[in-house]
């Protein structure tokens, strides 16, 4: 398998970290973003959304969408529970990453880290919209070890890539003490150093 990402996305991460925990072997192929690497005619021919992570399996087909990705290669593993409701828990918490959490977090990172915005110039409602992500983080996991109860799965992955780097976007994690503990949680159960 190779896997096409550039190793600044929290979403290729996520597919290198199931990839690493599952010990299933690939090839990294490292795409710049920045200078056009996803834009391509040789990328777009694997995938026509012109985004990273893709994945070229064995036999030549491709895969887009890094929760689409993680979720088809630990399929039958231990990362995806074995109830159909806490799956359906489980891709909830997916679901909503992409949707409600990850275009707040990860835009405002991406603006600061990679575009030198200051954190001051941020869109006020980017900035907001992080912050009712986290808070809703914070009340889920002030009772909870992860996100779908005691057992570590698919959704800690897709929430921890960018949940463990938020203070790059400018975001006050000290004040999210259950957030804290489950970022360290997580990160211990996918062989991760601590993000910062």
């Amino acid at each position: 398998m190779k896997i096409f990402g550039d190793s600044n996305s929290g979403n290729c991460l996520k597919v290198k970290w199931v990839s690493d925990k599952l010990a299933l072997p690939y090839t990294w192929v490292e795409i710049d973003t920045m200078k056009g690497g996803s834009r391509t005619a040789e990328f777009l021919k694997l995938n026509g959304w012109g985004q990273v992570p893709t994945v070229e399996l064995d036999d030549g087909r491709t895969l887009a969408q890094s929760n689409a990705i993680i979720r088809y290669l630990s399929r039958g593993t231990e990362l995806v529970p074995s109830d159909a409701y806490r799956v359906a828990q489980m891709d909830a918490w997916m679901f909503w990453e992409q949707n409600s959490h990850e275009p707040y977090v990860a835009v405002c990172r991406f603006q600061t880290v990679y575009l030198g915005k200051a954190v001051t110039d941020l869109d006020p409602n980017l900035v907001k919209r992080g912050y009712v992500a986290l808070d809703h983080l914070e009340r889920h996991l002030g009772g909870a070890r992860f996100l779908v109860g005691e057992a570590f799965s698919l959704a800690d992955v897709s929430l921890l890539a960018y949940t463990r780097v938020a203070r790059d976007g400018g975001f006050d994690l000290d004040r999210y003490p259950a957030v804290r503990r489950w970022i360290a949680d997580a990160e211990r159960e996918l062989g991760l150093p601590p993000a910062r």
